[in-house]
């Protein structure tokens, strides 16, 4: 069985496509939530929650609300969508249209040696890790040489993220609050390549219902706060994120007849 025999979205659940407003204005301003959680915490000098609040950040940003934008799954106009996602990958010192074509293209090309954003895959632990603190620079550069219609926008993308960059390192002579968060919000995205490719694939699997892995498990489901399902995206990328573990249920029964072994911690 390869992803070819599973069912079309519209016999497993077409209702798994829509997301109400209340959901979409949720996760369009989450990020900037966390981002005032930061500054209200980080002036009182409460860094234990600041801090929290950037690791919240960096999660929603690339794993979520991003992620959706990536996709186009929150049914927002045209502009407004690519406008946010510039806006909110931004506040994350990233270019929010590299990342649409490294992930777009990792989508249509994993496991061939030209995917960049799942190269991680084939890596060692210690290299992958190596992996994203070059990252970041590495799709930009592959985004802006290789022939697309967002090669412009990128750069203007990057100029800005080197402008508030150089913002926060400013203000350093005043508050160190926003080079702070500077700092650790591109710390942040060091892990990128191990938690979103070396993770959960494996090139080297013979079918794509097994180069990506599958996970279950009340334990991987707090970890990775109902985040762990990189196959069911993969098998179904129009899917909104929220509706994620809603797709693994109705997924289940397919992939226990496919004979896969879910990946589990404990219980």
């Amino acid at each position: 069985m390869d992803s070819a025999d599973l069912p079309p979205l519209s016999e497993i659940g077409p209702d798994l496509l829509r997301v109400p407003w209340p959901r979409r204005l949720f996760s369009l301003l989450l990020p900037f939530v966390c981002i005032a959680g930061y500054g209200v915490f980080a002036f009182q000098g409460w860094w234990a929650p600041a801090v929290l609040c950037l690791i919240a950040l960096s999660f929603v940003t690339y794993g979520s609300s991003s992620h959706d934008l990536v996709h186009r799954t929150l049914g927002l106009p045209h502009l407004l969508n690519e406008g946010l996602l510039t806006l909110i990958e931004g506040t994350a010192f990233r270019s929010g249209h590299a990342y649409r074509q490294a992930h777009l293209h990792h989508h249509a090309r994993f496991p061939h040696d030209d995917d960049i954003e799942g190269r991680a895959a084939g890596m060692s632990f210690p290299r992958s890790l190596l992996e994203g603190v070059i990252f970041q620079g590495r799709i930009i550069v592959w985004a802006v040489t290789r022939p697309n219609r967002d090669r412009v926008l990128v750069i203007l993308e990057t100029a800005g993220v080197v402008a508030l960059l150089g913002l926060c390192l400013a203000t350093i002579p005043i508050t160190p609050v926003p080079a702070v968060y500077a700092v650790l919000m591109i710390a942040g995205s060091w892990i990128i390549p191990l938690i979103t490719s070396y993770v959960p694939h494996n090139p080297a699997a013979g079918t794509d219902l097994t180069r990506t892995r599958l996970f279950r498990g009340r334990l991987f489901s707090i970890l990775a706060l109902e985040h762990l399902y990189h196959l069911e995206h993969h098998l179904y990328p129009m899917v909104p994120h929220h509706h994620w573990p809603a797709l693994a249920r109705r997924l289940d029964p397919h992939f226990q007849r496919a004979g896969i072994k879910p990946v589990v911690l404990w219980f």
